[in-house]
């Protein structure tokens, strides 16, 4: 351990700012200029165990408040960030490498409105009515919360995704402990500033920075967090999930995507267009549910790929602070190269990269760009295909028939979102029902609602975010069942004696 503290305190207490225990330095970096934000100490096992002990500590009041109480103090931490705003944007932005257009009108409103939708949830908690369901007892549901959490967030989406572990799980009444991206933290502790200053008991939002294999594992695996929730690779999700299935934890995966955009014979072709570079091309293309590989149906194919091409084209890739700028950086130098292999790969198996495919010349040296891609002529069974990419990169194959279609859409291991576009109510319909993911859009490609939930099938996870569906992640069920004749003999007792007088 250092004798004194390097840079900015990166963990969040006990509703306070501490510099962590390790030795371990993380420089933030801006990944558009390459420039370091802040420097701070990653947390270590201690800073773990520290911040678990404030959630266990303030479980025990926490999860007594009414739904009533939660939801007014979710209401005073709509107005703590609305007053945040602009500021959260900005760094969201910096941090992430987003262009300030996505981060005022996306992520930052978006993460607002998840906190005011949880604050109403919270007093809207489902059970089954209580009744008579046997002649001599009444049956009621307890929706009761868990106990401490223990969630990783990801880094494409630092505040939403901060959001989306921590609401469902407070709202309901647990304490959580947060482990954001070591590289994108700066939002997540803002978020949980702003709760204690609208109120929220200290301890009951904790953020701990640091490493994956160090402060992740000592989180998943500490004895006092009864449930671990991931956001990330499907390759990760599947080491957590061994580990807490190993300490009988629940958990909750949401992991990776590649989701497919069926474009039937029918559809409006310029809407089909437009919707798969904004569904490629959002957040640098770094979502999960972003649209990665198009199925155009052949009559539709050859004037598909040009006009995807044309709207491509026209795409400002630029500073992460100009309101101009359509596309800003990915988010390191080292995701930048792990995208360009990829696209190096696909070339060197036969693909045609149509447009894009290179480091843009007019950005800062030490920047994280990458060009809007197009390829076509890539393989089904491809790494290009069936791998996430996690970039700026669509890939277009054509199909005959929708039988097809669906099996293509069908055809890697992940489920987590698709689309289907056409103006056939039939087509519409089927493609709803056999296209094997979460959400499935019809004539869109990303909206997402507070109201409805997100969360994958195969290997894309299974739980919900968002919406009331999250509480069943969040929530124990316990059945409370009430005996209510006063007889001291039951008809049941009869197995045990066979003289009921006696």
């Amino acid at each position: 351990m250092t004798d004194a503290p390097t840079g900015v305190p990166l963990q969040y207490i006990a509703g306070e700012r501490r510099h962590g225990t390790s030795d371990d330095v993380l420089d933030v970096i801006e990944p558009a200029t390459g420039k370091t934000i802040v420097t701070g100490l990653a947390a270590g096992p201690e800073d773990v165990d520290a911040a678990v002990a404030a959630a266990k500590e303030a479980f025990a009041t926490w999860s007594k408040t009414t739904p009533a109480e939660r939801s007014d103090l979710f209401a005073a931490w709509v107005r703590e960030l609305n007053a945040r705003a602009d500021e959260i944007a900005e760094i969201e932005s910096r941090n992430g490498g987003k262009a300030i257009r996505l981060t005022t009108g996306f992520d930052v409103p978006g993460s607002i409105d998840n906190v005011a939708y949880f604050g109403t949830a919270a007093r809207h908690l489902e059970g089954q009515a209580s009744a008579e369901y046997s002649a001599d007892h009444t049956s009621a549901i307890r929706r009761e919360p868990i106990g401490v959490i223990g969630s990783i967030a990801p880094w494409n989406y630092p505040l939403q995704m901060a959001a989306w572990k921590i609401l469902p799980a407070v709202a309901a009444g647990n304490t959580i402990v947060l482990k954001p991206a070591e590289i994108t933290p700066l939002t997540s502790l803002i978020f949980a500033e702003t709760a204690v200053a609208a109120g929220i008991p200290a301890g009951v939002i904790n953020i701990v920075t640091g490493r994956g294999p160090v402060a992740g594992t000592a989180l998943i695996s500490h004895p006092d967090v009864a449930m671990v929730s991931f956001t990330g690779s499907t390759a990760v999700g599947k080491q957590i999930g061994a580990t807490a299935a190993g300490l009988v934890k629940r958990v909750h995966l949401e992991l990776g995507g590649k989701a497919p955009f069926v474009v039937f014979d029918d559809a409006d072709p310029e809407a089909a267009a437009r919707g798969a570079v904004a569904g490629a091309l959002i957040n640098v293309g770094q979502d999960c549910t972003a649209a990665t590989r198009a199925y155009v149906q052949r009559p539709l194919y050859d004037a598909f790929v040009e006009r995807v091409a044309e709207l491509m084209s026209g795409v400002r890739v630029g500073a992460v602070d100009d309101p101009a700028t359509d596309m800003g950086s990915l988010v390191s130098r080292a995701h930048r190269d792990k995208v360009a292999g990829m696209v190096d790969r696909a070339r060197e198996a036969g693909a045609r990269v149509v447009i894009g495919g290179s480091i843009p010349e007019a950005t800062p040296a030490d920047g994280a760009y990458y060009l809007p891609t197009l390829i076509v002529d890539a393989a089904q069974d491809s790494e290009i295909v069936q791998n996430e990419v996690f970039g700026p990169v669509l890939v277009v194959l054509p199909f005959d028939t929708d039988d097809e279609a669906i099996a293509l859409a069908n055809d890697t291991p992940f489920g987590l979102a698709a689309s289907a576009w056409t103006t056939n109510v039939y087509r519409a319909g089927r493609a709803t029902r056999e296209i094997q993911a979460g959400c499935v859009w019809v004539n869109d490609h990303i909206p997402i609602i507070s109201e409805m939930p997100h969360g994958g099938y195969k290997a894309s996870g299974f739980g919900k975010d968002m919406s009331a569906y999250s509480f069943e992640e969040y929530t124990n069920i316990k059945h409370v069942m009430t005996e209510i004749t006063g007889a001291a003999h039951k008809e049941w007792h009869d197995t045990i004696f066979a003289d009921p007088a006696e």
